[in-house]
């Protein structure tokens, strides 16, 4: 199964953004494991997905990466209100960008037992949520992280294994080298 957001950047890139082109090409320039931090790894039992969202929002704002967790919050309610940011294979991908961020940053969700209903267009109830946050002005290194990250998670093989973790380190091993 195609993508969604693959297939949109991958299109976008076809479209002439010669920018993003040139990131792509620089493989040692953006690593997801760049954008990854131990304590930014939850294994959560959420009841719904708006739970699941505010959990890894709390988290982020007890790590102190941001200072307005409640504008954070809002923006990604926004965007799910858009589309949906399940991206099919029990994966979710809920992203914002705002003024005022430096850099992007990744905070991974896993729901430990029973998926979180999503409205993904497979079906498929998510079990792993990646939330990316950022700066609004910085469009190239955010698509090429969505890709990336897109890319990594497509992996069945990576998937099971994350379900299967026990810590976070764990979890951030398994994305050396993407």
């Amino acid at each position: 199964m195609d993508l969604a957001i693959l297939a949109r950047i991958n299109h976008q890139i076809s479209l002439g953004f010669s920018d993003l082109r040139k990131l792509f090409k620089r493989d040692n320039t953006l690593a997801i494991s760049n954008y990854l931090d131990e304590d930014l790894v939850l294994f959560m039992q959420a009841d719904h997905r708006d739970d699941a969202l505010s959990r890894l929002v709390s988290l982020l704002e007890e790590k102190n990466v941001f200072r307005d967790a409640k504008r954070f919050y809002q923006a990604i309610l926004e965007r799910e209100k858009i589309v949906p940011t399940a991206i099919g294979l029990g994966v979710a991908v809920p992203h914002a960008k705002l003024h005022g961020y430096k850099d992007f940053f990744i905070a991974i969700g896993i729901q430990v037992q029973q998926g979180l209903e999503w409205n993904a267009l497979d079906g498929v109830e998510v079990q792993l949520i990646f939330m990316i946050g950022g700066p609004d002005n910085r469009q190239t290194e955010y698509l090429c992280i969505l890709s990336r990250l897109t890319m990594a998670v497509k992996n069945k093989e990576r998937r099971k294994k994350l379900l299967k973790c026990h810590c976070a380190k764990e979890v951030i091993e398994m994305f050396n080298g993407c």
